[in-house]
């Protein structure tokens, strides 16, 4: 069965080398932190590292749409609000 192309960009993105099952921990401070990690170490990446970590997370919850369950989407939701935490940045700003 041939991949969607969002899960090859997911899995295979240059912009950021995502530590394996990222979007699948149950932490959202520990998704923001690796993701904040991948963001820093990526040389690859087109933005900032916020707008870089941030876009991916947002990439993953919009591309999952409907079949993301309830409870995935609350974790990757309060993820998006640590990424925040964990940047330094105000949520919303």
């Amino acid at each position: 069965m041939p991949k969607k192309w969002s899960q090859e960009v997911t899995e295979h993105s240059h912009a950021l080398d995502l530590e394996e099952g990222v979007f699948t921990w149950e932490d959202p401070h520990e998704i923001a932190l690796s993701l904040k990690r991948s963001a820093m170490r990526s040389r690859n990446r087109k933005a900032e590292p916020f707008r870089s970590a941030l876009s991916m997370l947002n990439f993953y919850i919009n591309r999952a749409g409907k079949n993301l369950p309830k409870q995935r989407k609350d974790v990757l939701q309060a993820a998006k609000e640590e990424l925040y935490a964990v940047f330094g940045h105000k949520a919303g700003s």
